[in-house]
């Protein structure tokens, strides 16, 4: 039922002449030379090469490749822009990769009900740059908010540096089309209306990291620019007396648009990369801390921020005199994990959520980490909501490093989840984290969710391998927890 009149030249492979016929010989990759740039997304130690990758133009071709490799026992996955940061879209057992990457259009903006309608190729900060003139945003911001895509977000439930006050991905998300793993295509919305009667199948989908459905059109939040803003960068010689400024500025009651933290490593990372601002190279940790609202207030809020951060030891505290001043502060920390190329030649970004108050034993635990397993960690993340990224530093030439990379993440993970904290705040789960949610899920707490999934994806064919570990793995990560030295 999904064949075209006018077939391509043939592959060789039954299968691929099929899929072929579905969106275009010019749309099908299949060759090994054409695949290789699909073997892994921004998680790059573990590569794998897809059997295909297909660029579907619209829904109807998603839910007709959808239907051919779900009737065929064909592994498949949906892929974005590929800035996922835990593995999500590595195709592990050879799969088809569904990439949704033209479906790119916006579909439509509502100002009066403040929603936009995107498609999930579309990239995150163009819907900004396109409502802006309209005195509109979108506030979800990850650091790769330049390239990666809507859809990408929805699967991962991305966050980034304002989540603090407006929330991660899910918080925007008002509906979705979504193709099933059968290729049956459904629409999920709320309208808007807050405690919709039944079960919360946007929160469900939204952050199941592409393991229970393509997601093909989704329904935005759009927010009213603030009237004001401003932006604090404080410089501290102690980096507790930083982590103690963050609770600090919390409990006096302010909600600050962005909180974030860099530490010695990481600054050394942002000072050496594109975007320089001049932070001094002796300092052990920096805030850059906006808040945003009605202008009445702000210049309160701003005052009481200074004074905690004097109380703290602040060496140097200044407010943003200009714009210019104000994006260059930001363009260096939005490209820190990038940054940090120029100072290692690998690096494993590691994401994990403590609660604000045991933020200065959590980095003292990390330093511990660091020293044990011999490699710099720099510490670059999301202070205000706790959202650590330990970035720890290797060279995987040298024999034996990329593995102590991957123990010293994981013993990073278990001191967040040690403290009641969670193993991911944004990047997912993926390959990477997968065996470490045993950290924080027991046996029966997992075994639940995979009866979900299994309803949503009974042939475990779509995005296999994912986001749950293995029953086979169970005692190599007790292994692990027992050989992590608590500091």
């Amino acid at each position: 039922m999904f064949l075209r009149n006018k077939r391509s030249k043939s592959s060789g492979d039954r299968h691929i002449d099929q899929l072929a016929n579905i969106v275009g010989i010019k749309n099908t990759l299949y060759k090994k030379e054409d695949l290789l740039s699909y073997d892994c997304d921004g998680f790059a130690i573990e590569k794998s090469l897809p059997k295909a990758v297909v660029f579907p133009k619209d829904t109807e071709e998603v839910a007709n490749l959808v239907k051919y490799c779900s009737s065929n026992e064909l592994p498949f996955l949906a892929r974005g822009a590929g800035t996922g940061l835990s593995g999500g879209a590595i195709p592990m057992n050879q799969e088809v990769i569904i990439s949704l990457v033209k479906m790119k259009q916006l579909l439509s903006v509502d100002y009066e009900n403040r929603q936009a309608v995107v498609q999930p190729g579309f990239v995150n900060l163009k819907l900004t740059n396109s409502i802006s003139d309209k005195g509109y945003y979108y506030a979800p911001d990850p650091s790769s908010q330049y390239v990666c895509t809507i859809g990408g977000n929805v699967a991962e439930n991305a966050g980034g540096a304002h989540c603090l006050k407006y929330g991660v991905t899910t918080n925007h998300v008002l509906g979705l089309e979504v193709v099933l793993p059968d290729g049956e295509i459904i629409e999920i919305s709320d309208d808007g209306v807050p405690d919709t009667p039944g079960y919360d199948l946007l929160g469900l989908l939204t952050g199941s990291e592409g393991t229970l459905g393509i997601v093909t059109r989704i329904t935005v939040r759009i927010l009213k620019n603030p009237q004001g803003k401003q932006t604090v960068l404080a410089y501290f010689d102690d980096i507790e007396d930083g982590s103690h400024a963050v609770s600090d500025i919390v409990s006096a009651g302010i909600v600050p648009a962005a909180l974030e933290m860099m530490d010695k490593v990481a600054i050394s990372g942002v000072e050496a990369g594109s975007y320089p601002v001049g932070h001094p190279d002796d300092i052990e940790a920096l805030l850059l801390i906006e808040v945003d609202g009605i202008i009445a207030g702000i210049d309160e809020q701003i005052d009481e921020i200074l004074k905690v951060c004097h109380k703290r030891n602040v060496r140097e505290v200044k407010v943003a005199e200009s714009e210019e001043e104000r994006s260059s502060w930001w363009a260096n920390r939005k490209t820190g994990f990038g940054a940090m190329g120029a100072i290692s030649p690998d690096y494993l970004v590691q994401d994990g959520v403590i609660p604000r108050s045991t933020l200065p034993k959590v980095l003292s635990n990390i330093s511990a980490i660091s020293e044990e397993y011999g490699l710099r960690i720099a510490n670059i993340f999301h202070a205000g909501d706790g959202n650590l990224h330990p970035l720890i530093l290797f060279d995987s030439r040298v024999p034996g490093d990329t593995e102590k990379a991957l123990k010293a993440g994981t013993a990073c993970l278990k001191a967040c989840a040690d403290v009641g904290g969670s193993i991911t705040g944004e990047h997912g789960v993926g390959i990477e984290k997968k065996e470490e949610m045993r950290f924080i899920f027991s046996e029966e707490e997992l075994e639940a969710q995979t009866k979900i999934r299994e309803v949503f994806n009974p042939k475990n064919l779509l995005n296999q391998g994912k986001l749950f570990p293995t029953p086979s793995r169970c005692m190599d990560i007790k292994k692990i927890e027992k050989e992590t030295v608590t500091h």
